[in-house]
C-alpha cells in the first residue's frame, strides 16, 4: 500500500494558505486597508467551506451519525481531521488481520501488442484509503481555482498598485501558485485515471515534472497578463472575466438543453431535484473556474451518465490554446498602449516579449507530456502532434475556401458544375476526431469514490473470479 503522500501534500498547502491569508488580513486591518482585508478573507473562507461541504458529501457524514466531524467541519478543520483519520489507517494496515477481501482486475499497459490481466487484492483498509486520496483530490482542485486562483490575482494586483512586495504578501502569493499548479496537476492525473480505469497505470516522476512546468507556465503567465491589464483598464477588466467566465459556465448547460437530455438524477439518491441542480451548477461554476486561468482536462457532459465526456479530441484543445494566445497577446497589447508613466522603469517590450515566451513554453512541455511522458500513450491511436497538425491544415483549408480569389466565378464555374462528374464511391472516410488520442476529464462529483468494494456483500456472493470491481489507483 502506498503512503498517502498526495493527502498531506493537500492538507500542508490548505493549511499554509490559510495561515498565510489570515496573517495578511490582520495586516491589512493594522494598515486601514478594509477593502483588501474583506477580499482577501472573501478568497480564504469561500473555497475553505466548499472544501468542508465536498468532504462531508463525499463520506457522506449527513447520514450517519458523526456529530464531533460535523463540528470540526463547522469550525473549518475537517481536511486536518481527515488526514490524521488517512494516516490512522495507513498505519494500522498488516496490524490485524482482515476477514474479508474484494478482487480487483486491471490490465497492465500493452506491450507487443498483448496486454495481460492481474488480478489483485483488496482489503477494507486499503478501500477506505482510496476514498480518502479522492477525496482530496478532487478538494485540491477546489481549493485551487476557487480560492487559490482569485487570492494570487488579487495580492499581484495588490504589490502593482502599492509597488512593493512585503513578506507577508509575497509567502501568500508563492503558496497560491504552488496550490493552483499542484490543484491543475491533480486534475490531468485525475484525468488520466478516469479514462483508463480498466488499466494500471504508473505515472513516472517526469511525467510529474512536465506537468508541472507546463501548468507552473500557463497560470503564471495568465494571472500576470490579467494583471497588468486591470491595472491601466480596471473597468474593462470586468467584461473579459465576465465573458470568459459566462462562456464556460453556460456552455456545458446549452449542449444539455440542446441534446433535449432527461435532468440527471444519478449524482444522489438522497438527494431532491432542487439539491441536483445546485450540485449541477457547482459542478460547471468550478468547471468555469478552472478555464479562466489554464486549459481543463474535463469536459462537463451533464447528459452523460458520469457528468463528464472522455470523447475530447485534439482539435478542442489546439482551438483553446490558439484563442488564448490571441487573448493574450491582445489584452498585452491594450496594456502597452494605454500605460501609464507607472511602468516607465519597465522596458515594456521586453517584458511582452517574455510573457508571450513563457505561454510558448507552457504548450511546449505539455506537447512533450503528452508526446513522450504520457503513461498511457501506447494507448493513442495517434500521436497529439499529429493531431495539432492535421488540426492547423483543416484551419488553413478552411481559410483558403472562404477566400474569394479562391472561387471561380462567372462562366468558369458554369463549366466545372457541368463537366463535373458524379462520384459513385462510398464514403469511406471517418472524423478525424474520433481517431485522434482522447484527452481526458475528471469529475468532482464522479461516483466512482463511492465504488470502493463491499466487503462483506462479495464475501456473501462469493469471490470466485465472478467478483471484480475497478477502481482507480490515485497517487
Amino acid at each position: 500500500m502506498r503512503f498517502p503522500s498526495s493527502i498531506f501534500v493537500s492538507v500542508s498547502l490548505f493549511t499554509a494558505e490559510t495561515t498565510a491569508a489570515l496573517y495578511l488580513s490582520t495586516t491589512y486591518r493594522s494598515a486601514g486597508d478594509q477593502i483588501w482585508q474583506g477580499l482577501t478573507l472573501l478568497f480564504t473562507l469561500v473555497p475553505s467551506v466548499l472544501v468542508q461541504l465536498t468532504l462531508t458529501f463525499i463520506h457522506r457524514d449527513l447520514s450517519r451519525d458523526r456529530p464531533l466531524i460535523l463540528l470540526l467541519h463547522i469550525l473549518q478543520l475537517g481536511p486536518i481531521v481527515r488526514c490524521l483519520e488517512a494516516f490512522c489507517i495507513y498505519g494500522s494496515v498488516g496490524q490485524v488481520e482482515e476477514p474479508y477481501v474484494s478482487i480487483t482486475r486491471k490490465k497492465q499497459m500493452p506491450r507487443e501488442g498483448q496486454s495481460e490481466e492481474v488480478e489483485r487484492q483488496v482489503g477494507q483498509a486499503e478501500g477506505k484509503l482510496f476514498t480518502h486520496r479522492a477525496a482530496f483530490s478532487r478538494t485540491s482542485v477546489i481549493q485551487a481555482f476557487l480560492g487559490s486562483a482569485p487570492q494570487l490575482t488579487l495580492q499581484l494586483y495588490i504589490c502593482v498598485l502599492q509597488q512593493e512586495v512585503s513578506i507577508g504578501r509575497g509567502t501568500l502569493m508563492v503558496i497560491s501558485l504552488l496550490s493552483i499548479v499542484y490543484g491543475a496537476l491533480r486534475c490531468n492525473i485525475l484525468a488520466i485515471k478516469l479514462k483508463y480505469d480498466d488499466y494500471e497505470v504508473d505515472i513516472r516522476p517526469m511525467a510529474y515534472l512536465c506537468i508541472f512546468l507546463w501548468r507552473g507556465f500557463e497560470i503564471a503567465t495568465r494571472v500576470v497578463v490579467l494583471v497588468l491589464f486591470s491595472s491601466v483598464l480596471q473597468l474593462w477588466v470586468l467584461p473579459v472575466v465576465f465573458l470568459n467566465f459566462s462562456v464556460f459556465f453556460f456552455y456545458p448547460w446549452i449542449l444539455f438543453w440542446h441534446s433535449h437530455s432527461p435532468f440527471p438524477e444519478n449524482i444522489e439518491k438522497t438527494l431532491t431535484r432542487v439539491g441536483t441542480t445546485i450540485v449541477l451548477c457547482l459542478l460547471t461554476f468550478l468547471y468555469a473556474g478552472i478555464n479562466m486561468f489554464c486549459w481543463s482536462a474535463v469536459q462537463v457532459k451533464l447528459n452523460d451518465p458520469d457528468l463528464i465526456n472522455k470523447s475530447q479530441n485534439w482539435y478542442r484543445m489546439a482551438v483553446y490554446y490558439m484563442v488564448r494566445f490571441v487573448e493574450n497577446a491582445s489584452l498585452l497589447l491594450l496594456w502597452y498602449m494605454y500605460k501609464t508613466d507607472f511602468y516607465e522603469f519597465i522596458f515594456a517590450p521586453l517584458l511582452v516579449l517574455q510573457l508571450l515566451l513563457a505561454y510558448a513554453m507552457a504548450v511546449f512541455f505539455m506537447l512533450v507530456f503528452y508526446q513522450f511522458c504520457h503513461p498511457c500513450r501506447r494507448l493513442f491511436s495517434s500521436s497529439m502532434t499529429q493531431g495539432l497538425w492535421d488540426c492547423s491544415s483543416f484551419l488553413c483549408v478552411l481559410c483558403t475556401s472562404a477566400s474569394p480569389h479562391s472561387r471561380p466565378t462567372g462562366r468558369a464555374a458554369l463549366e466545372t458544375s457541368v463537366h463535373q462528374e458524379p462520384s459513385n464511391r462510398p464514403n469511406t472516410s471517418s472524423d478525424s476526431a474520433d481517431d485522434v488520442p482522447n484527452d481526458t476529464t475528471y469529475d468532482v462529483l464522479n461516483d466512482t469514490i463511492y465504488d470502493v468494494p463491499n466487503v462483506e456483500n462479495s464475501v456473501r456472493g462469493g469471490v470466485n473470479g465472478d467478483v471484480s470491481h475497478s477502481m482507480s489507483c490515485n497517487v
